[in-house]
């Protein structure tokens, strides 16, 4: 009996070595937990965020560029603060912040690293790095933030900003992580997927103080970070700059553009602001202060204002006419001023001298004929045939919907159709006398600086544009690949286009002369559009042109809100822009123009007419 104890006690003891050494096995081998756990107490993980690209000009001139920061990390558990008093003194925080970020890491995770402070500059972290390690639990995570060579191409370049929760709800692709940034405007956000690179992934081994002591497994585990591609922009930096300084001080936008290609040289919104202020530690700040500006300098008047053509559109409606075979381009046509108030005087008019003199009363009989075309048996079904044509040649010139730039935002305008003035004022119940005001670039209709500088370029090109775009290249590991873009035809033939650039050249010596460039000849066109406002008597001042006339290498619109005839403060700046394009500076004989532009003596004159 009890050499039977003896074995069922041996047995049991053998039995618990058993279940001890199996537990162990599945501690140590099988199950990772405790290890894991272990590691993690002398592993940081770091993410190593990538360089996002970079930005340059059409000349390779930097434009945007990557300036290194800190992000200071916490791990809530391991957190030993001895003198709160001395952390927050080196952080320039209060106890109050310390205790509320304190509170929101723990609400995060008690176990997992999160963002204790955020974006300290690089002069900063050098000040803390060395007393860091006095404070278990916290280490620093690099990363950059954007940089502008020039406070410039605010609203083209755009910003980039820390991904919302609705972003991360939206990423199809689980790419992004709370706490990440990406472009929210601009190229920033048009282009993200080419600038934001791929990040990776390192683990450091640090001691009990938190003082690193090298790679986790030799780096075994570390992924590298992939840096983003460079973008090369349309834009010509240095004529950017001057035509901004030209419109300093006022409201409204400029844009030029090269006509054999679509190249966006000049993107002007005025006013406007220094992206260096949306960039780094005091972004939430100086955003708050941009974003309540009352003059709107993060609305970009060059591709979301609309305005009426005004005088602009005549052009257009001459091209239509032809294209309809209505009228000849060197058709004479007997004009009265019964119709409309008019500058130009009665008498005989082709299509150039239409659009030197900018009469009124030509461009009404032109468009007549374009939407009465005696198909209806009425005034009344013949207009609404006439206009849906009309209306459809319009649109291929790029009017009344986006032209596909490449930054998010932009408006088409408006184009009226015949829907329109049914709602407006019934089936059957509006005809031409209706709707004339559209034939001077009135009315009812709305259109975009982009889209008049487009417009431009059409003219230039003899009846066709390229896509408009602020990027012709994406550029990776030094090489880069040039962007396609489609070619849009707008009417019938090319025949007529001589006659139209005549007018233009005509018109800049007659009623734009202060735009002269005697040795540079430009093909322009006055505008004057009505801001229907109320509590403003000034119109906006509007000017289109192209140049050299016989071989355009830039198109040009400008709008200058509130400041009158458009051979003022637009033509002027128009023609400084091209001047400096062009000839690479401003001839002395000339330079006086800037101070009529930088000065705003334009106004002089129009504030003692109201």
């Amino acid at each position: 009996m009890l050499e039977n104890r003896r074995y069922i006690i041996q047995g049991l003891f053998i039995l618990i070595g058993v279940v001890f050494l199996v537990k162990l096995f599945a501690l140590q081998v099988v199950d990772k937990t405790y290890q894991m756990k272990a590691e993690r107490n002398i592993v940081h993980t770091i993410v190593e965020y990538p360089f996002r690209g970079l930005m340059y000009d059409r000349n390779e001139k930097l434009i945007v560029y990557n300036e290194p920061i800190y992000d200071i990390m916490v791990v809530p558990r391991d957190v030993h603060v001895a003198d709160t008093a001395e952390f927050c003194r080196l952080f320039d925080i209060t106890k109050e912040d310390f205790l509320a970020n304190m509170k929101k890491a723990r609400a995060y995770s008690p176990v997992k690293p999160s963002a204790f402070l955020k974006k300290l500059s690089h002069q900063k972290y050098a000040e803390i790095q060395d007393n860091l390690y006095q404070f278990n639990g916290f280490y620093a995570n690099p990363r950059t933030v954007r940089r502008y060579t020039k406070p410039i191409l605010a609203n083209e370049v755009g910003y980039i900003g820390e991904v919302s929760p609705r972003d991360l709800e939206l990423d199809t692709t689980n790419y992004y992580k709370s706490g990440d940034y990406k472009g929210l405007t601009g190229l920033e956000q048009y282009y993200e997927k080419e600038l934001r690179g791929e990040r990776g992934v390192s683990r450091k081994v640090v001691n009990v103080n938190g003082i690193e002591k090298g790679n986790f497994k030799n780096g075994e585990l570390d992924t590298a970070s992939t840096p983003g591609k460079n973008l090369i922009t349309t834009i010509d930096l240095e004529l950017q700059a001057y035509a901004e300084k030209l419109m300093a001080g006022s409201r409204g936008s400029v844009v030029a553009i090269d006509p054999k290609t679509g190249e966006i040289l000049v993107m002007v919104s005025a006013p406007s602001y220094d992206p260096n202020l949306l960039s780094g530690k005091n972004f939430g700040k100086y955003f708050q202060q941009i974003k309540n500006d009352t003059t709107a300098p993060l609305f970009n008047r060059a591709i979301q204002a609309k305005y009426p053509p005004g005088s602009i559109f005549k052009t257009v409606q001459a091209l239509i006419a032809l294209d309809e075979g209505v009228i000849d381009a060197y058709e004479p046509i007997k004009v009265t001023l019964g119709r409309l108030g008019d500058h130009a005087p009665a008498g005989m008019y082709d299509v150039a001298r239409g659009i030197e003199h900018s009469s009124n009363n030509y461009f009404w009989e032109v468009m007549r004929r374009t939407v009465n075309q005696g198909v209806g048996n009425s005034i009344f079904t013949d207009t609404p045939i006439g206009l849906e044509k009309w209306t459809a040649a319009v649109k291929r010139f790029g009017f009344g919907s986006p032209l596909g730039i490449d930054i998010k935002g932009e408006v088409g305008g408006t184009v009226p159709d015949v829907n329109m003035y049914n709602l407006m004022h019934g089936e059957r119940r509006w005809a031409y006398p209706t709707i004339y005001s559209l034939s001077i670039g009135q009315g009812e209709l709305e259109v975009t600086p982009l889209q008049v500088a487009n417009l431009a370029a059409i003219i230039a090109n003899k009846g066709y544009y390229i896509t408009p775009h602020l990027v012709k290249a994406i550029e990776e590991n030094g090489v880069q690949k040039p962007l396609q873009f489609e070619k849009h035809y707008t009417g019938k033939g090319d025949e007529y286009y001589p006659a139209i650039i005549d007018g233009m050249v005509r018109a800049v010596k007659r009623t734009a002369g202060r735009a002269l460039i005697p040795d540079i000849p430009i093909a322009g066109k006055t505008g004057t559009a009505e801001n229907g406002k109320k509590d403003e008597t000034l119109d906006h001042s509007v000017f289109m042109a192209f140049a050299p006339a016989d071989d355009p290498k830039i198109a040009i619109a400008v709008y200058t809100e509130n400041a009158g005839w458009g051979g003022g403060a637009s033509g002027v700046t128009a023609s400084l822009i091209i001047e400096k394009y062009l000839r690479g500076y401003i001839k002395e004989t000339w330079a006086k123009r800037e101070d009529y532009i930088l000065n705003k003596k334009y106004l002089i004159g129009l504030q003692q007419e109201n």
